[in-house]
């Protein structure tokens, strides 16, 4: 088997029928399989799943009796997959046309890539409307080189759509769930895999998916409660830490939790809430080990938000 995408699935009666579809009607030149789990959800997201097997001969379902969270529906995907590639798809995301063939045309292509991903379109589920692209919109991209490796992923954080990754199969897939990250799942994974496989991560500019924005989305969820944002950030710190194992240099990873104290703080400053934006920014700048000249000029400036504001060029 050339390719599997694994699909975790979750409460998500409402997209998973386009999801599977976008991935299952992909035209390739190569034997792909869908691998789809059902983590036990309380609508019908299973029935949904269950009606489209019969159509598919390429689509494997599974179903946990009981609800065992992301990481342990990972597990049964990988356990169950059998390709020499891996792709990963949540199930309220899409697949446009050509994207399975064109990444894995690139890894047969480019032996040293150990992970490709693709630009992204972020859009409305409500409108269809989008957003903004996932890649080249995000605010570090200028950092980012076509051709990335471990050392960028730390230091920049996601800047890789979860929905837009392929990797090659290894021989520690479980191994790389072993991150002890709870609510952000991708990141750590993505510099798990990579690191236990060595190589580059490499970026297709062409757009091969789109992002859904929704009320019970990821990015929706943490936006609605500021705690879930403040895990968020020490899981993210944390997962830079998993660099040690692979010889990322210190003041790397160093770099890279001070850059997720620093987005967090910027984060809290758009929201005006400046006891926490005050909260990250201390911890921002161990070392004065400044991720670049914005980080320093807000550390510097850090009990004045609304001129670190002005100096932003944010309206105030």
């Amino acid at each position: 088997m050339k390719l599997s995408v694994i699909v975790p699935a979750y409460k998500l009666a409402p997209y998973i029928h386009e999801c599977l579809l976008s991935l299952l009607a992909q035209q390739t030149t190569f034997d792909f399989e869908v691998v789809v789990c059902d983590d036990a959800s309380p609508d019908n997201t299973y029935d949904i799943i269950s009606y489209l097997q019969s159509a598919f001969s390429n689509l494997i379902v599974l179903r946990n009796d009981v609800n065992l969270g992301l990481i342990g529906t990972m597990r049964r995907l990988l356990e169950t997959a059998k390709g020499q590639y891996i792709a990963y798809v949540d199930g309220d995301d899409i697949a446009l046309p050509g994207k399975l063939q064109q990444q894995v045309d690139y890894l047969e292509q480019h032996p040293g890539c150990s992970m490709v991903y693709h630009e992204s379109d972020m859009f409305d589920s409500a409108t269809g409307e989008r957003l903004k692209w996932y890649s080249r919109d995000y605010y570090n991209y200028h950092y980012i080189p076509q051709q990335a490796d471990i050392t960028h992923l730390i230091r920049y954080t996601v800047f890789l759509q979860a929905s837009s990754v392929m990797f090659r199969r290894h021989a520690s897939l479980t191994q790389a769930l072993q991150h002890d990250c709870k609510i952000i799942c991708d990141f750590p994974w993505h510099i798990m895999n990579v690191g236990l496989l060595g190589g580059t991560i490499d970026r297709l500019d062409a757009v091969l998916g789109r992002y859904r924005i929704h009320s019970n989305s990821f990015g929706a969820q943490t936006q609605q409660n500021h705690q879930r944002r403040l895990k968020v950030t020490e899981e993210l710190a944390s997962a830079c830490r998993l660099g040690q194992q692979f010889g990322v240099a210190a003041d790397i990873i160093e770099y890279g939790v001070n850059h997720v104290y620093f987005s967090a703080a910027l984060y809290f400053l758009r929201l005006n809430e400046t006891e926490l934006f005050r909260q990250m920014i201390e911890q921002s700048a161990t070392s004065e080990l400044y991720f670049d000249h914005r980080h320093q000029l807000v550390f510097e400036h850090r009990d004045q938000p609304d001129l670190v504001k002005q100096q932003l060029g944010w309206v105030v």
